[in-house]
């Protein structure tokens, strides 16, 4: 008499979609890219009635106040983690620091290598560009959250392109497409979903 043996399941592990409402977050950098960067390029050089303080106020503003949105949505989100998913969103945050520590010291060392003090007006927009892109790649990637991981992806490839550019257009460039990205995910972040899914 034969007996029937089921047959052995290993189950799936269940990956869940971090959600993390960066909907200020993207409004403020919007504020920095549109803002802080337009104005810069419209000063670019002189010959302007707009200070060339205020481009660099409006950028600072929108970059602080897009940076302390973004630390206050994770560290919400983060209460609900455990284990190695509350690591890997700590090391998350960490490569912010790590990100713009390495820039800083980039841009400041081709700056004064080259002897030309106007370069950082076009490293930082681009440079800060990549770091940001490339962290919001890896932070859509863990988080499972595609319309991070574009926003990322598109800020990396700008960023490039844009230093390729002559200097005004370069600014140019960042307030427009950055802004514009920004923008678009604002109007794109409150319709996406966040379910727990399994492996396929």
């Amino acid at each position: 008499m034969s007996t029937l043996h089921a047959p052995l399941v290993t189950p799936r592990p269940v990956l869940r979609s971090l959600s993390i409402d960066n909907r200020l977050a993207y409004l403020f950098f919007a504020v920095a890219y549109v803002f802080g960067h337009g104005l810069n390029a419209l000063t670019f050089g002189g010959g302007t009635v707009i200070p060339g303080w205020l481009s660099w106020v409006m950028l600072g503003l929108g970059f602080i106040a897009g940076t302390i949105a973004s630390t206050v949505s994770a560290m919400r989100a983060q209460k609900s983690l455990v284990g190695t998913e509350l690591i890997t969103s700590r090391m998350l945050g960490m490569a912010w620091v790590a990100g713009f520590t390495g820039l800083f010291f980039v841009i400041t060392g081709l700056s004064l290598s080259s002897g030309d003090p106007q370069l950082q007006l076009l490293l930082w927009p681009t440079g800060s560009a990549l770091v940001v892109g490339l962290i919001y790649v890896a932070e859509g990637a863990v988080r499972r959250d595609p319309l991070h991981y574009s926003l990322g992806t598109f800020l990396t490839v700008l960023g490039g392109v844009a230093l390729m550019l002559p200097a005004p257009l370069t600014l140019l460039v960042m307030a427009a497409g950055g802004g514009g990205a920004y923008i678009l995910a604002i109007f794109l972040a409150p319709r996406r979903q966040y379910p727990n899914y399994p492996v396929l």
